[in-house]
């Protein structure tokens, strides 16, 4: 569904991703995991649109989206749940949701995509009326998931969704996850908590310094004795 060839991109003058190849196959959760600066983030906002690549190409179902503004990525089906949550804070949380089917091909079906998303998050039913910001760290996350599964998109992807989070929180927001990826949803996740985004994961990439140094399976990742010492601290 998704391929990444050669890619190389930065901010300005300053180059953060090296000849970064990876592929999402329709119905795969993907991981990229990686330290602080290893250029996850900003391999999603290449996808994304929001960073022109400089060197390389990205496919989309076959074909060439490089260099796509962000509005034409999200109408071909591609939707960013960002890092840091990034809702209307004074807008109520249904009003975030309808916010989310603003993509061309999820305005028709709005409705029935809504009492969808709201069966899957019970909380975030609870919280329909009340303003975003009155929502603690955890449910606003919740609220960004269901944003961006409004969109109905055919490739969802993650930006850091445990990010600032108490254990427990992190715990449900992979348990939500996993219930995404158990309907058959393709997902590309960006995340530093190795252990949880490996264990929801089918395969993965290690990112070190813009480059993908390491891809395999998730559970060889995790039994990988770089990863373990690196990033799990066995």
């Amino acid at each position: 569904m998704l391929e990444l060839r050669d890619i190389d991109a930065g901010y300005g003058p300053t180059s953060i991703l090296h000849g970064v190849s990876l592929t999402v196959e329709a119905g795969e959760v993907v991981t990229i995991v990686g330290g602080n600066g290893a250029g996850k983030t900003t391999t999603l906002r290449t996808i994304a649109g929001l960073i022109k690549p400089t060197k390389g190409a990205i496919l989309f179902e076959g074909e060439d989206i490089t260099g796509l503004a962000a509005h034409e990525v999200v109408d071909l089906g591609i939707t960013l749940i960002p890092e840091g949550r990034q809702l209307f804070p004074d807008m109520t949380v249904r009003e975030n949701l309808l916010m989310g089917a603003y993509r061309k091909g999820a305005r028709a079906s709005q409705k029935q995509t809504l009492e969808e998303v709201l069966d899957l998050f019970p909380r975030v039913r609870e919280r329909s009326e009340q303003q975003a910001s009155s929502l603690s760290g955890g449910e606003q996350q919740m609220v960004a998931i269901a944003r961006g599964m409004m969109a109905k998109p055919k490739l969802l992807m993650f930006d850091e969704p445990s990010l600032g989070l108490a254990p427990i929180i992190v715990s449900q927001v992979f348990d939500v996850i996993a219930r995404i990826k158990a309907t058959g949803a393709t997902v590309l996740i960006v995340e530093q908590n190795v252990f949880h985004t490996l264990k929801a994961a089918h395969r993965g990439y290690v990112l070190e310094n813009g480059e993908v140094v390491l891809s395999d399976r998730a559970d060889a990742l995790l039994t990988n004795d770089h990863i373990r010492q690196a990033y799990l601290g066995i």
